[in-house]
């Protein structure tokens, strides 16, 4: 694959956003029927057939290291799966776009645990804005939490360790190919489970099938495949900061098709989470331009 620059990485980040953003609505969509290993299976195994047949030949010729990279982050993204749909059952949209979120924190707080160096203070910055902005988007008055809602926090810290892990794999690994093998060990891993907690089920309304092909095709054929691909050239607290769009995405669908109107709170939220994502990229960007300058 030819290279790309830190921006067009960036720009593929939003993209996957807009995707996820819808997620939320179509899990609850399939979670009414639909058992949660059922529903990964499904969209994780679509998302894998779609995908793979376009590049068969270089999924003959995988080698081991990359089969094995590729099982480890379907591990990972399955428990990610896992975690945010329990939450999602079990606890309300807005509660889940805001806990699901807290990814933007915990990315550069295992960055910096790992490396042991504090991330730049514009990162920084971005952060506390993007967490601000999603905290005035999706927390109200009626908010409610319970033990179960707190599986979406548990997912967003395993989500955010699998955007470091993917982040070093796809730098060693063809990035397209590590994209499409998670989804298939992902789908692996919770047909296994099936077997001995629930039967297969397919859905049984237009309205599941829908829910089930736009998770597999635009949150994860598109989303999955993309997100080691952007990893390669860009940085892990950039995708962090980037994925906090996800919830103004998410009230953007909610208003398009459940008529789902934001207060003026929602809407400084919205604003304060562009911001973040602003500046986080800040420093990169004057960065780059006192490189330029000086070659």
């Amino acid at each position: 694959m030819n290279k790309i620059s830190q921006k067009q990485a960036d720009f593929i980040v939003a993209m996957i956003s807009i995707g996820w953003g819808s997620s939320y609505l179509f899990m609850k969509m399939g979670l009414e029927s639909l058992g949660i290993f059922n529903l990964i299976f499904l969209r994780m195994g679509i998302a894998f057939l779609i995908t793979a047949p376009f590049f068969y030949r270089k999924l003959l010729n995988v080698d081991k290291k990359t089969l094995l990279s590729g099982a480890l982050l379907g591990f990972i993204l399955f428990l990610v799966l896992l975690f945010l749909m329990l939450g999602v059952k079990h606890t309300s949209a807005s509660s889940a776009g805001f806990l699901g979120g807290t990814t933007v924190v915990f990315v550069p707080l295992l960055q910096t645990i790992l490396h042991r160096k504090l991330p730049m203070f514009t990162t920084l910055a971005g952060v506390i804005l993007a967490m601000i902005g999603i905290g005035m988007l999706t927390l109200h008055s009626d908010i409610s939490l319970n033990t179960m809602s707190l599986c979406c926090v548990v997912g967003a810290l395993i989500y955010a360790g699998q955007i470091i892990i993917t982040s070093h794999l796809s730098k060693q690994s063809d990035p397209l190919i590590l994209g499409i093998l998670q989804l298939g060990f992902a789908s692996l891993f919770a047909l296994i489970l099936l077997f001995f907690i629930q039967p297969i089920q397919l859905p049984g309304s237009g309205m599941e099938w829908l829910a089930v092909l736009a998770l597999s095709l635009i949150c994860s054929a598109f989303g999955f495949l993309m997100q080691p691909i952007a990893l390669k050239y860009t940085t892990a607290e950039r995708m962090g900061v980037l994925f906090a769009l996800e919830p103004v995405f998410g009230a953007i669908f909610g208003f398009i098709f459940l008529n789902e109107i934001l207060d003026f709170q929602g809407y400084i939220g919205a604003l304060l989470v562009f911001a973040g994502v602003f500046v986080s990229g800040f420093q990169s960007l004057r960065m780059k331009k006192q490189l330029a300058n000086n070659t």
